[in-house]
């Protein structure tokens, strides 16, 4: 039993003094190329062996012929040894170099195309997270480009909404001041609407700026969606009446859902006051609500003869408008927007499809426990 411990403790001092020439030499060359440090590794585990084989054979007064046949089978074992870790440490140097490859031309074209060649596991795991990382910066330019086009369209918009009114108001308080009106109270009643539109435009971009910011204050309440939509009819009656469209409210449930009662009202009357503007005379536009897979959708459905389908995905971006034949003769596409905002703010869902004759839009809200 003490021949083996003191064997075992020689060999132990052998190979610890090649280990840990083996760490410093790895710690020099850490920057080098992966082919290096395979070849040390395999370096060090014959090294150590042929260490801890000395340190015993000289413990162990072994004969030269002894010790020169145990020196040759280790120095063999050792060019074995090293020629395989150099043969592996070129492989995946070669995978490695394509891998970067692949990565060069994702940083030049952006998109990532994964190496064709095998490749150990850790390297074949890169190569998916960079596609997927690839993928998802795809996705985040096209939303981008998309909110960048959405912005020059509502620069655009909003410039030329504000122009009109604004000239509008000033041509008519010229002719007030110079007494070239024959009406005056006519052109006051007019000035009123246009200031009552601007600051209407003025009141959506503030809240849509608010929800940009996620400063957006929200106070839920239990309520019942029966009454919330109860109130978005009444107020939406007058322009119904005048566009000369029906309004259906008979499909709602007494449904009750938790809500900023102001806030999802907006949602509603603006979906309804949308509705009613885009439906011709004698339309309908009708509002339901259900439930549906723990949830509750409240939809509106108007009879404005369809959404083209690669319009569709634009419908809720900020300052959309459609179509010449789609767009309203005031406001500046923020109505939709602030719906989509308002409804993700009560982590709900803002969606949109169309339907024979018309569009349906559905809000889907939590249930509440």
């Amino acid at each position: 039993m003490r021949d083996l411990l003191l064997i075992a403790l020689y060999a132990l001092l052998g190979a610890g003094a090649a280990g840990l020439l083996g760490a410093v030499a790895l710690r020099i060359l850490r920057s080098r190329s992966i082919a290096v440090s395979l070849a040390v590794v395999a370096a060090v585990a014959v090294s150590a062996m042929l260490a801890g084989t000395l340190a015993v054979a000289w413990a162990m007064f072994l004969s030269s012929h002894d010790l020169a046949v145990v020196t040759t089978v280790v120095a063999t074992a050792a060019v074995v040894s090293l020629a395989t870790a150099l043969l592996l440490g070129r492989q995946v140097v070669l995978r490695c170099r394509e891998l970067v490859r692949a990565a060069g031309e994702f940083g030049e074209v952006g998109t990532f195309t994964p190496p064709t060649v095998p490749a150990p596991a850790e390297l074949t795991a890169l190569s998916r997270e960079l596609d997927r990382t690839g993928a998802r910066l795809a996705a985040s330019r096209e939303r981008e480009r998309a909110l960048e086009t959405s912005r020059r369209e509502l620069v655009a918009w909003i410039s030329h909404d504000l122009r009109t009114p604004l000239a509008g108001l000033r041509a008519m308080s010229e002719a007030l001041e110079d007494n070239l009106v024959a009406d005056p109270t006519r052109y006051h009643r007019q000035m009123r609407a246009e200031v009552e539109r601007l600051n209407s435009m003025v009141t959506d971009l503030f809240e849509l700026s608010r929800i940009h910011a996620g400063t957006l204050s929200l106070s839920p309440t239990r309520l019942s969606v029966y009454d919330l939509v109860g109130d978005a009819l009444a107020g939406a009656d007058a322009l119904a009446r005048q566009h000369g469209v029906h309004l259906a409210g008979e499909g709602v449930a007494p449904l009750p859902v938790e809500v900023d009662g102001k806030e999802m009202t907006r949602v509603l009357s603006n979906l309804l006051v949308n509705a009613i503007r885009h439906t011709p005379a004698d339309g309908t536009v009708a509002i339901a609500a259900e439930r549906r897979a723990g949830a509750v959708v409240v939809s509106v459905t108007d009879a404005c003869g369809g959404i083209p389908e690669e319009d569709l995905p634009r419908v809720f971006d900020t300052g959309w408008r459609g179509a010449p034949a789609r767009t309203p003769p005031s406001g500046a596409g923020l109505g939709l927007a602030i719906v989509r905002g308002i409804v993700e703010a009560h982590a709900g869902q803002a969606d949109v499809h169309n339907v024979p004759g018309g569009c349906r839009f559905e809000l889907t809200l939590p249930a509440p426990v």
